[in-house]
């Protein structure tokens, strides 16, 4: 079977499939035409790592779990506190919304520091927060990726706006002018698709994601 095949059947993006090899959770046989081609268990496996990933067990869990250094139970086990602490962690913040609510606190009012201290406190008793540094990085590269876009989206508009204003000057064949101009509206699109397909991927695809593994 062959990796489009693979992406229809299991819902799973050719680049993340891609990524879960690069990270050792999926060992795909070579054709002798050297290409990769997939079977029966490796479809099971990338559902397996499907369903982990939509419960949130990190790669590197599922990485000791395929390689057979830590069981199915234990993993769950360990999970699942991770789960009751990132819980008590929402708990936490809804409790401190609706304190500094019943207050009728105001930016002018409140004490930030104060706040963060008891944050801190709780974190350290085991309570899960906001991981502020994982968001912020999350933003500055999905700014990134749209300026980058826009650069190139200009500089393709400037490249027809000049192929437009050179053929006042001398004109050419209309279906060759058109020709021309098509060329730089494909890159156009191609650009926005590309840019489609890296707004998902910072929001939830797996390679923007490995640094917190």
């Amino acid at each position: 079977m062959k990796i489009k095949q693979v992406e229809e059947l299991v819902g799973i993006t050719r680049k993340n499939i891609r990524f879960y090899e690069e990270q050792g959770l999926l060992n795909v046989e070579r054709a002798e035409n050297g290409y990769r081609e997939y079977h029966t268990a490796d479809i099971a496996r990338l559902q397996e790592i499907k369903l982990f990933r939509k419960m949130d067990i990190s790669i590197e869990e599922m990485r000791a779990l395929f390689e057979k250094r830590k069981s199915l139970q234990v993993c769950l086990e360990q999970h699942l506190g991770e789960l009751e602490r990132r819980r008590e962690g929402l708990v936490k913040m809804q409790e401190m919304c609706e304190r500094l609510i019943a207050e009728h606190q105001s930016l002018d009012t409140l004490n930030a520091e104060n706040c963060l201290e008891e944050i801190e406190q709780m974190e350290k008793e085991g309570a899960r927060f906001m991981d502020i540094k994982k968001t912020d990085i999350r933003k500055k590269r999905r700014t990134g990726a749209i300026i980058g876009a826009v650069v190139m989206i200009l500089l393709m508009g400037f490249t027809i706006g000049l192929m437009l204003w050179a053929n006042t000057q001398d004109p050419i064949p209309t279906g060759l002018l058109i020709f021309l101009i098509a060329i730089p509206v494909v890159i156009i699109g191609g650009i926005l698709a590309a840019l489609a397909g890296r707004m998902k991927e910072i929001e939830g695809g797996e390679e923007d994601e490995a640094s917190k593994y």
